[in-house]
């Protein structure tokens, strides 16, 4: 149990990292905050899969690969580069992941590289996958962050900054206050899901360009707030915190890679109208809303196919029934014009014989 303040909000709370009980065994927060981001992520992905011009089933079994793999990932990342000597001589808590230690970004690359691999196996766009599961990892991390404000744990330096946060766990580093990282990367990471999102929808010109920009934004966060922090991994022969290191590479290599691709038009799904053009894509999306609801020129809804079909219906007639047999045409006005003659009709003609046999 903490007791978490932030001072200079005036804001008071009591975090219990105990999500509920089940017989003996505690579920922890963290874990239920985890899966949650998974699950949204996951249904964002199962949900663009039209926009990306991709087979849901193929792509389902992509993310349960990167799933798995960003989980294997995550641990290893953190036992690699972990200092103390616990998982030497203890190997078999290397399993133990419900004690904490996972390292975002091996979950990143590891998660990645999975789902990557089974796309390739299953013949879909692989920059493709990457792009979609890069805003799936952004929607992962915004809201998987929380887990550890409710841990209490991968926060900062100390501060004297207005949102400072303060409690037990944070007693040994300042008693004023320490950075609430975790509230950094949850905001950037939120701010470039929202970004990127409507990136890929209007303005994206090449399957792997989301990927890209989302190593450089997601990077240039992690390179600075990693600095603040004060639980961070040190690579082995070099006094250098290993994800800093990581974020560096992770920009340069994103830049360098825009500056190469920067004349690059390929793409299989969404993205800028005239690159779908060029690459003679349909948003199947947009077309089927427009198909729901059909304007006229003059801006008047309808549920004809064309406005000569709506003027037929009002004139009187009727269009193709559903058995495809003729039409019928609109009937013609009975009023004849100015000067036409009217053919006698039978009835017309009975009663003319009639007339013509009494004057007789």
């Amino acid at each position: 149990m903490y007791n978490v303040t932030f001072p200079g909000l005036g804001i008071n709370v009591t975090v219990n990292p105990t999500a509920f009980r089940i017989g003996n065994h505690d579920f922890a927060w963290y874990g239920v905050i985890i899966a949650v981001a998974f699950l949204l992520a996951f249904l964002y992905a199962i949900k663009s899969c039209k926009r990306f011009h991709m087979d849901e089933d193929k792509l389902i079994d992509a993310v349960i690969v990167g799933i798995i793999a960003g989980v294997i990932g995550a641990r290893l990342y953190y036992v690699l580069f972990d200092a103390s000597s616990d998982y030497i001589n203890n190997p078999i808590s290397i399993l133990y992941i419900w004690n904490g230690g996972l390292g975002i970004y091996g979950g990143v690359i590891c998660g990645l590289l999975g789902a990557a691999l089974m796309a390739k196996h299953r013949k879909i766009s692989v920059p493709a996958v990457l792009d979609l599961g890069s805003l799936g990892f952004l929607i992962g991390q915004s809201i998987g962050r929380w887990g550890n404000f409710v841990n209490q744990e991968a926060f900062g330096t100390a501060t004297n900054l207005p949102w400072r946060m303060s409690s037990e766990a944070t007693q040994a580093v300042s008693t004023t206050g320490v950075h609430p990282c975790f509230l950094y990367e949850s905001l950037w990471c939120l701010l470039g899901f929202v970004l990127l999102h409507i990136f890929s929808r209007k303005f994206r010109r090449y399957d792997g360009q989301v990927f890209l920009l989302y190593s450089i934004w997601y990077g240039v966060e992690r390179f600075f707030v990693e600095g603040l922090r004060t639980d961070s991994l040190l690579t082995p022969y070099f006094p250098l915190r290993i994800s800093q290191v990581v974020a560096a590479v992770a920009v340069i290599a994103g830049v360098v890679l825009m500056i190469v691709f920067r004349n690059r038009t390929t793409l299989t799904g969404c993205g800028s109208p005239k690159i779908m053009e060029l690459n003679s894509i349909i948003d199947e999306v947009s077309e089927k809303k427009k198909k729901e609801i059909k304007l006229d020129d003059d801006g008047t809804s309808t549920i004809f196919e064309s406005s000569d079909e709506a003027n037929t219906v009002m004139a009187g007639g009727s269009i193709r029934d559903e058995g495809g047999e003729q039409a019928e045409k609109p009937q013609e006005s009975s009023v004849p014009d100015e000067g036409e003659e009217v053919p006698p009709t039978v009835g017309d003609a009975e009663k003319e014989e009639e007339t013509n046999q009494k004057d007789e």
